[in-house]
């Protein structure tokens, strides 16, 4: 595989997700409102109407597939163009890339982003500072379900490549 070709793929990958994320939470925050903490949704809920925000939801479970399917795509067409032509390849591509976004994700996004700009705060939860700067929340969301979502994406990545790579 081209290490150059990955590290671009990296920076694209990052972009794409950040706006992913971005765009709808200045939209509308309350879209991903599963991911903040349960302080702030508690909050958030006495003055508007609940919506479901379990991890085993059926909202959640259906935001989550879905993600899951968009980075699959995402991440086979990045490791078949990186030069991958195994199952192995493919996996290990898609486990870099995830880890680094990973990362990307909740020491920049949820660290500084989310916990520092009252654009993406949730309606009557602005001044909720301390909840906002929970490190521990989203340290604990990347290690779980963070790493379940790793293993099914690199083992969907590992698979798609090895049919491709198998058939042409």
């Amino acid at each position: 595989m081209n290490w150059f070709i990955i590290l671009i793929e990296a920076i694209i990958f990052i972009g794409f997700f950040t706006a992913l994320v971005i765009i709808p939470a200045i939209k509308n925050p309350a879209v991903g409102i599963h991911n903040y903490p349960p302080e702030i949704q508690e909050e958030y809920f006495k003055t508007h109407k609940r919506i479901e925000t379990s991890p085993l939801s059926a909202r959640t479970i259906i935001i989550k597939s879905f993600g899951i399917i968009i980075f699959t795509v995402i991440l086979s067409a990045g490791a078949i163009f990186a030069g991958a032509d195994s199952f192995w390849d493919g996996f290990v591509f898609a486990g870099v890339l995830f880890l680094i976004v990973g990362a990307w994700d909740t020491f920049f996004i949820d660290w500084v982003l989310f916990a520092n700009l009252k654009i993406f705060r949730l309606e009557g939860t602005e001044n909720m500072d301390k909840e906002y700067s929970q490190k521990w929340f989203h340290v604990k969301g990347m290690i779980f379900p963070g790493s379940l979502f790793l293993v099914i994406i690199s083992s969907l990545t590992g698979l798609i490549v090895m049919v491709i790579k198998s058939n042409f």
